[in-house]
């Protein structure tokens, strides 16, 4: 089964459209990297892929349901990280996960766990506000984690992070997706891309402009020895 399928996938707002026709599909345990410019369609993109927005037209399959007629069965299958840190910082980290737990039925052990995934098990009974942005940001993958997604998605994760947290940040998305996990990850981080991703979409101005692995998108770049970002310029003529 394919892990996320898009078809003619479009969102207007007030005359702008802002994701226009895109089609794509992710296979299971990949790390789909989808990558563009600010306003090229993105968040909207992963908002209509997680029955948080509808689309304009179009469909979208995400874990095997419709995005929008079968919204209720498609939460339980996906774990969703945005780059806003919506914790309870009064409360320590164990029971911010100990509370979502509850949310969505799932067993006290599976904070345990995720805690152990993430690395936070000596910090967990600390309140959440003398966590450092790294931490917090560990935080919110455990508490998507929680139920055992088959997808997840995973918005600028690395964003505002020192380059040793964001390290530990990718070890744990390649670990998730050694799993089986298919994650769909948003960057502005080309080198992220380009190490984490099986392959990438780059998306300017609503349409997606390429799809292929960041090796091929390189190769077919114009510059010799060119990076992903020299790909993703050639494509878009702009940089992130």
């Amino acid at each position: 089964m394919i892990a996320i399928k898009a078809r003619d996938l479009t969102r207007d707002y007030d005359g702008l459209r802002a994701v226009d026709g895109i089609s794509f599909a992710v296979e299971p345990g990949e790390i789909f990297g989808f990558l563009g410019p600010n306003g090229a369609g993105k968040t909207t993109t992963i908002r209509m892929l997680t029955g948080q927005l509808r689309p304009t037209f179009g469909k979208a399959w995400v874990a095997g349901c419709d995005v929008v007629d079968e919204r209720q069965q498609l939460k339980p299958q996906i774990g969703v990280v945005f780059d806003c840190q919506n914790i309870y910082e009064r409360l320590s980290g164990r029971d911010n996960l100990l509370f979502t737990a509850r949310l969505y039925g799932v067993k006290r052990s599976r904070v345990q766990k995720v805690l152990e995934q993430v690395g936070l098990v000596e910090r967990a009974r600390d309140k959440t506000q003398k966590y450092s942005n790294g931490m917090k940001q560990r935080l919110l993958i455990a508490r998507a984690l929680l139920h055992e997604p088959r997808v997840l998605f995973l918005d600028e994760p690395t964003r505002g992070l020192d380059p040793g947290v964001a390290r530990d940040i990718r070890a744990i998305v390649a670990g998730l997706a050694k799993q089986g996990v298919t994650v769909f990850l948003t960057t502005h981080y080309m080198e992220e891309a380009d190490n984490l991703s099986d392959r990438v979409a780059i998306i300017d101005r609503g349409r997606i402009v390429a799809i292929d692995t960041p090796e091929q998108l390189k190769a077919d770049s114009d510059q010799p020895d060119a990076s992903l970002e020299d790909a993703f310029i050639n494509l878009t003529g702009r940089s992130l």
